[in-house]
């Protein structure tokens, strides 16, 4: 697979993210890319309609498990194709069966941090599986929202210490990821609902919830600041305008953004 199939799939996956990712240095770009991917497949999986949750588990822990002893497998993506993937090629999506590739595109001075992230997270995902994702109280949905979006905020700062040295605030970074999340959450919460999935915690109405999103979106830009200023705009600022922008609609009984407002957004940032 080459770097214009990474960036198709990019775009197929995320238009939010894809704008600004492709205008980021060649080097950073191909770094967020592969992190990128990586977290969305674990997501398509989570996330999949067909799939009970015990497959699920199964291959998120079978993808963690792999990527855990990497060092010792010769060929991962392989490995993925015929091992752990094997029975599931036509149910999962690309973006899924693909992770071997996301990976191999990570550049190797910060490769294993993607890997160890990666296999991180799909542990986590698991583990979410097995629970249903029954969430009791706030500090569920802290421990959720950090597992699947937290984490890849620090993912992101490593990211940006490796490329750059600069160290950005660890804590704004894990905001950043939970508001984006909380976010999702609530512009999928009745989708979810039909699936038997329910992300609020017990007792929670939209209203409890979109106090904690904004929250969480406020703390993530207090600190974010040391990234120089146009990545700045394509990482982080950017997405906060459009997850902002995103509450607002749903107050007002809007489902989602138009590309219209989208657009918009993008250019008054």
């Amino acid at each position: 697979m080459k770097k214009n199939d990474m960036l198709r799939v990019l775009k197929e996956t995320s238009r939010t993210f894809y704008l600004p990712i492709t205008r980021l240095p060649p080097l950073l770009q191909e770094s967020i890319s592969s992190a990128y991917l990586c977290m969305r497949a674990l997501d398509e999986i989570e996330d999949h309609i067909a799939l009970p949750n015990p497959d699920k588990a199964a291959i998120l822990r079978d993808v963690s498990s792999l990527l855990q002893s990497g060092l010792a497998v010769r060929d991962v993506k392989s490995e993925l194709d015929h091992g752990v993937f094997a029975k599931f090629r036509d149910t999962l999506p690309e973006v899924s069966l693909q992770i071997g590739d996301w990976l191999s595109f990570s550049p190797e001075g910060i490769r294993p941090r993607v890997w160890d992230a990666t296999a991180s997270m799909a542990d986590r995902m698991a583990n979410w599986a097995d629970r249903n994702w029954r969430l009791e109280n706030e500090a569920d949905l802290d421990e959720y929202t950090f597992s699947v979006a937290g984490a890849v905020g620090l993912l992101i700062c490593d990211v940006w210490a490796w490329f750059d040295a600069t160290q950005l605030d660890r804590a704004s970074a894990i905001h950043f990821g939970r508001g984006l999340q909380s976010v999702n959450i609530l512009r999928n919460h009745q989708e979810d609902l039909q699936r038997g999935i329910d992300f609020f915690p017990s007792g929670w109405t939209q209203k409890e919830m979109l106090v904690y999103a904004r929250r969480n979106l406020t703390l993530a830009r207090m600190d974010l600041k040391p990234i120089p200023q146009q990545a700045f705009v394509y990482l982080v600022a950017i997405p906060l305008s459009l997850a902002e922008a995103t509450l607002d609609a749903i107050e007002n009984g809007q489902e989602k953004l138009s590309r219209q407002q989208v657009l918009r957004i993008i250019a008054q940032v």
